[in-house]
């Protein structure tokens, strides 16, 4: 912590003790006792130095305490540098203007908020494991892995961040209004079709849609554009129905042992189970829910043929 924010031990010892309640709110934990010799005792392996043996107390800062810190601490320019941050972030959440609450608006709200997620993050958590990795060997490892884990929350709300804004995105560049409705009035064969047309788009070639009776389990082969074996299975099913496990593992049989494809796509009109995504999953199928399938027949490409 004192190494980070460019002041003494002492100086954080001090600040910790006078304002310890408020600390202590914001996660702030001193460990004494059979506490300490546990959490010494879950995390000693993970260190490279060990730990002192005569410890008689450990303080714990949560990263909220740490921001906590900052709003204390008056000699330090990083802990200025971090209020400054947090202030410019509240002053431009409060002053975005918002011209109609509607659902829209409410949408736009939380697009600000992960932004200013985002820039905390960025510019005032992560350099600061930055800091205390270079300067801590007792606590290496971990820091690294709460680095990475702040890494990928950052992601995560960048990805969010992109979402909400093709959501927003003029009338005319998001998907087409009726695309699942279409869908839904074609029969099995024009639905295979359907698939086998967004593939050749996509840049697959060798696109044979299988006929019925002799398919084994596949409805469409193809290469991918890099040349990998494609195998798709379609259902077009009412949506209130569900696709379950048993016809993901059935499909995956199929695609894997039969097939030995090296792309496998599970394309539905209607959702998946939990248990069946979790089959997707562990089974390399990639499973294409309605939301996908009408980004996809809109003009999306599929990432796995990527």
């Amino acid at each position: 912590m004192a190494a980070y924010f460019g002041v003494t031990t002492d100086v954080v010892r001090q600040l910790s003790k006078r304002h310890r309640e408020e600390l202590e709110v914001n996660g702030m934990v001193v460990l004494r006792g059979a506490d300490l010799r546990k959490f010494e005792s879950d995390n000693v392996s993970l260190s490279l130095g060990g730990y002192p043996q005569a410890r008689r107390s450990l303080t714990i800062y949560s990263r909220r305490a740490v921001l906590n810190i900052a709003m204390l601490l008056r000699d330090s320019d990083v802990a200025r540098q971090v209020r400054v941050y947090l202030l410019d972030m509240e002053y431009l959440a409060r002053t975005q203007p918002v011209e109609n609450p509607a659902p829209t608006d409410v949408v736009s709200l939380d697009d600000r908020i992960d932004q200013r997620i985002t820039h905390i993050l960025g510019k005032t958590v992560v350099p600061m494991f930055n800091a205390l990795i270079e300067t801590s060997g007792e606590h290496r490892r971990e820091l690294i892995a709460l680095r990475t884990g702040v890494q990928r929350i950052e992601k995560r709300l960048q990805q969010h961040h992109a979402r909400l804004q093709r959501l927003e995105s003029p009338q005319e560049a998001r998907p087409l209004a009726g695309v699942m409705a279409a869908m839904d009035a074609m029969n099995g064969r024009e639905f295979e079709e359907h698939v086998a047309t967004l593939l050749r788009r996509d840049g697959c070639t060798s696109v044979v849609v299988q006929g019925r009776g002799r398919n084994r389990g596949i409805d469409i082969t193809a290469r991918t554009a890099d040349g990998r074996l494609l195998v798709v299975q379609c259902k077009r099913f009412a949506p209130h129905l569900s696709i379950t496990s048993p016809e993901v593992q059935k499909f995956a049989g199929a695609a894997k042992v039969l097939h030995g494809s090296e792309v496998a796509l599970f394309v539905a009109t209607c959702p998946f189970t939990r248990d069946a995504l979790n089959i997707a999953a562990e089974s390399g199928i990639t499973a294409v829910h309605p939301g996908q399938l009408e980004e996809w027949s809109s003009g999306e490409p599929l990432t796995v043929l990527n």
